[in-house]
């Protein structure tokens, strides 16, 4: 683990898996420090904004993880309905050897976690793909994902939020509300989220 200052009120945590990640923001948020004004977890890092004064006591927390130890607190649990359509299932299917119904089936009873969200408001990456469904993004991105189009990517899979350009090979479409300014918090998915995809005939 390498910690580094951000400005006045941030560290930036540097791990090297998206396991250690998950340490790190599990034991920050746990350690439930008044301090802490926001905990923002990516693919490698972890950046802790505080107060004035806070990186302190942060850093002392910090010190305390176990890389090694997969978070045991309570985690909210999302379920997100599918209906397993997409552009791209029967490629997916062809490239990873099976039929269809087996990739609808592999993808609606993992269990997945948030392990950070980016790219757009409220698209949360989501780890726990089963390996048969790992897949390389498309040779060509597309000009427009539609809102609400549910796909996979090398080892995540994701809702797109709304409509944008974007690469990940597409297997169906939800009409969960993945974001919206109105509500508090406006994302329906947070890291440390579980979330299930349930299939809609």
């Amino acid at each position: 683990m390498r910690l580094r200052r951000c400005g006045d009120r941030a560290v930036l945590v540097e791990v090297g898996s998206l396991d250690e990640v998950e340490a790190v923001r599990a034991a920050v948020v746990g350690a439930r420090l008044d301090e802490v004004v926001e905990v923002v977890p990516a693919a490698r890092t972890v950046l802790v904004v505080t107060r004035d004064g806070g990186q302190a006591r942060v850093r002392r927390v910090l010190e305390g993880v176990d890389l090694g130890r997969r978070s045991a607190g309570e985690a909210r649990e999302v379920v997100v309905p599918v209906v397993y359509d997409g552009p791209d299932l029967a490629l997916v299917a062809d490239t990873a050897g099976i039929a269809v119904e087996e990739v609808v089936r592999l993808h609606s009873e993992a269990v997945y976690s948030v392990a950070f969200c980016g790219f757009a408001p409220g698209f949360g990456y989501l780890v726990g793909l089963p390996e048969a469904l790992h897949q390389p993004r498309l040779d060509s991105p597309r000009t427009r994902v539609p809102a609400g189009s549910v796909g996979v990517a090398g080892e995540y899979t994701a809702a797109y939020p709304r409509a944008t350009p974007g690469g990940w090979r597409l297997i169906g479409r939800t009409d969960a509300p993945l974001f919206d300014v109105h509500r508090d918090p406006a994302a329906l998915l947070a890291p440390g989220d579980r979330v299930r995809f349930e299939v809609v005939r």
